[in-house]
């Protein structure tokens, strides 16, 4: 029984200090290494969840500390399994640092950029924004290092680098707040009613379900505002009076559709209301002080049509 168990293990010696065997090791030591990041990952979640406080960033610190653990067992597992040492991998990363940098420079730009776009705080996870220059909203999906994925509102996906996001004009609707303001311009006749007209607006906004109805002022940095839809005379234009209506939605994902209810409800009730939408016309009148027009002809026309221009007998 000692002879088998002694052959065993000299087989299981000779295995091992062989490249097979070198294999073998290494591919035991990156599978502890995958399930140990896991198991870290599990137990550290919740901790570093608590103090960052923020999705982005604490998916990044998680893949960070995933990232080392498996940097560090690919390197034990180098260093058993094929016997490379520190100094040969420094090497070879001096030979093609050169090439990998030529190769890596966008990637790490936008890392770089990543990572300012985690410090200064734009946007976050669930936040829905508007890309200005492309005219397109969405909500953001996730935030890596390299990307910021948004989920439009129609239906696609856009995965842009960091390194445009942070050169781009972005607009954070769900950021502080989610209540947004919005205004609707509307055009009346100076024949009409202009206080009614500014209360049928202001009572169309209140009786839309997504639109505030009132109560304490919203502030704004050291500005307040008030919470109630009101209606301002803005301009004495040339057609009519242009009025102003300023009023703030719950939230800022059905933003089309909150106004084309305001604009329904003033639609109707304009109809009862002594208001008249104003729209663009002129008036030509010609009279006795509107002058006289000089008209010359040339001879060859006096000459086809002798008759208009023959004096009387």
């Amino acid at each position: 029984m000692a002879s088998v168990l002694d052959r065993i293990q000299s087989v299981a010696d000779e295995i091992l200090a062989s490249p097979v065997g070198g294999v073998l090791y290494a591919v035991v030591i990156l599978v502890a290494g995958w399930y140990g990041s896991r198991l870290l990952i599990r137990f550290l979640g919740r901790p570093v969840a608590r103090r960052f406080q923020r999705p982005s960033l604490t998916k990044t610190v998680l893949g960070g500390i995933r990232a080392v653990v498996m940097v560090v067992a690919a390197s034990v597992a180098v260093k058993v399994g094929f016997g490379f040492r520190a100094s040969d991998i420094l090497l070879s990363v001096t030979v093609f640092s050169a090439v990998l940098g030529l190769v890596l420079a966008p990637i790490i730009g936008s890392v770089i950029n990543g990572l300012f776009l985690l410090a200064d705080q734009p946007y976050e996870i669930g936040d829905m924004i508007e890309l200005v220059d492309k005219d397109r909203r969405g909500y953001v999906e996730d935030i890596t290092l390299r990307y910021t994925k948004i989920f439009t509102l129609e239906n696609t996906f856009l995965v842009i680098p960091n390194s445009n996001m942070r050169d781009r004009d972005v607009i954070n609707y769900s950021a502080e707040d989610t209540r947004s303001r919005l205004s609707l311009e509307v055009l009346v006749t100076y024949e009409g009613d202009v206080e009614e007209a500014r209360a049928i607006m202001e009572r169309a906004a209140r009786e839309t379900t997504e639109v505030v109805e009132g109560g304490p002022d919203i502030r704004i940095g050291s500005a307040r505002y008030p919470s109630a839809p009101v209606s301002y005379i803005k301009e004495f234009a040339d057609h009519g009076v242009l009025l102003d209506l300023r009023y703030w939605v719950k939230d800022p994902y059905y933003m089309p559709r909150v106004r084309s209810k305001i604009q329904e409800r003033i639609w109707d009730d304009l109809d009862e209301a002594d208001v008249e939408i104003a729209y663009p016309h002129s008036h030509l009148v010609f009279d006795e002080n509107s002058g006289t027009a000089r008209v010359e002809l040339g001879q060859d026309e006096r000459q086809s049509r002798p008759e208009e221009f023959d004096a009387p007998d």
